[in-house]
């Protein structure tokens, strides 16, 4: 069994982060696991600018501030497991790992928990309808286009108004695709000023606000969905062939939800709580790995 002093489950912006800051403050045992098979967690799907304003002092796109912290890595005797899917987390202080050399255990002396955070798909809300072929939340659709390069569909619905909803919506009208509304159920957009002003107003889209979808229609794929004004009631049907949801995040934290609060345990990025941007969870982790080797 491999025996490590910190195990770090996450290779995103914050698990990185703690892992570097943790090599710096004299740890020499470190093993960093990820289910990717390449560092840097959905940073390098992220084709889009805004990242690194506070790292750096300048504005990067989600893959060039990965590469930055890869490189930041390389330079750490840290031992970086790509491809290896954590099972399970013991109070033993052993982690059961899954990749396609088979299982494995770890046995560890503290660990750093950065699994970052899943979305909320539509099975989350009160919608009627169907279930078709069609429909994808925002990180697919965003990982679909920018890395597989797949076309998700043509005639576009999005519902939620967050950041990544009007960042897809940008990005799938710079690929030619109709978006034909961003739906959102408040009085106001949901995510920051900066990508309601480039993606949303600087693009022509329609964003509708107190609006949210009650039925999906369409068998084998979407063909339509029902939309409510929640002000006054009235429904209207959008005929669509794709829907794209950005509903927000949920912390991924079910790993140790049975360990209590051990001593040894740490939390850092968006399985913590949920960060804006990058740059915050890349500051949280720094700060956890420091703190992780101190105590």
């Amino acid at each position: 069994m491999e025996k490590a002093e910190l195990l770090i489950i996450g290779a995103g912006a914050a698990g990185i982060s703690a892992a570097c800051a943790a090599w710096d403050a004299g740890c020499r045992e470190i093993v960093m696991a990820d289910r990717r098979r390449y560092p840097g967690g959905i940073l390098p799907q992220c084709v889009h600018i805004g990242f690194g304003l506070a790292a750096f002092g300048v504005e990067l796109s989600g893959p060039a501030y990965a590469e930055s912290l890869a490189k930041r890595l390389a330079r750490t005797g840290v031992r970086f497991l790509p491809g290896k899917s954590v099972l399970a987390v013991t109070k033993e202080k052993t982690a059961v790992l899954s990749g396609s050399g088979g299982m494995e255990e770890i046995r560890f002396e503290k660990l750093i928990l950065a699994t970052g955070s899943r979305e909320r798909t539509i099975a989350s809300l009160p919608v009627a309808g169907t279930r078709p072929a069609g429909i994808f939340t925002a990180g697919q659709a965003q990982e679909m286009i920018n890395l597989r390069h797949w076309q998700p569909g043509n005639r576009i619905v999005i519902l939620g108004s967050g950041d990544l909803g009007m960042i897809m919506a940008r990005r799938f009208t710079l690929e030619g695709k109709r978006i034909l509304a961003v739906l959102e159920q408040n009085a106001h957009y949901g995510g920051m000023a900066r990508n309601y002003h480039r993606c949303i107003e600087a693009c022509g889209i329609p964003l509708l606000t107190g609006r949210t979808i009650r039925e999906i229609h369409g068998i084998p794929r979407i063909t339509g969905v029902t939309v409510e004004n929640l002000e006054s009631g009235e429904r209207e049907l959008l005929a669509c062939d794709t829907l794209v949801t950005a509903l927000g995040l949920i912390p991924e934290r079910e790993l140790t939800h049975r360990l209590g609060e051990p001593d040894w345990l740490f939390y850092a990025g968006n399985c913590h709580h949920i960060h804006d941007i990058a740059d915050a969870a890349a500051a949280e982790g720094e700060r956890i790995g420091k703190e992780a080797v101190s105590v």
